[in-house]
């Protein structure tokens, strides 16, 4: 099993419309001494992108609203429009892993991908790569 270190405090933001699946991310992040933030849908995740600052984001690609497709390329679009040099890295999240989904994610924007339901030993990998690449 991968020991996650995160530097405390380390804070990202979850994009997720479902409670349940909210709750159970809450659950496999918990003692792991990241903050997690939540938006419900992409409006709201936009909003908090631009007035926070997050290490990483979580992206349910199957939100009402808008959906994570277009919260990412909006996201996108606002780092452009302020000149960022380094874009935050966004892992989609889906149930639906068809072919073309995760193309289809990273051609939006995204950076790496993730099925649901989510594994914790995946999850803590995927951070842990994180930040062993100084991705932070």
């Amino acid at each position: 099993s991968v020991k996650l270190i995160m530097a405390k405090h380390t804070k990202i933001l979850l994009v997720e419309d479902n409670l349940i699946n909210q709750e159970i991310i809450l659950g496999l992040l918990e003692h792991s001494g990241i903050i997690l933030d939540i938006a419900s849908n992409g409006k709201e995740a936009v909003d908090k992108f631009q007035k926070n600052s997050y290490e990483f984001i979580f992206m349910d690609l199957q939100m009402p609203i808008m959906d994570g497709y277009e919260t990412t390329r909006q996201i996108r679009k606002y780092e452009q429009d302020e000149n960022r040099e380094s874009g935050i890295y966004i892992i989609a999240m889906t149930a639906n892993a068809m072919v073309g989904d995760r193309e289809k994610a990273l051609e939006a924007g995204c950076n790496d991908y993730l099925t649901k339901p989510i594994q914790r030993g995946e999850l803590m990998e995927k951070l842990a790569m994180l930040k062993g690449s100084g991705k932070s």
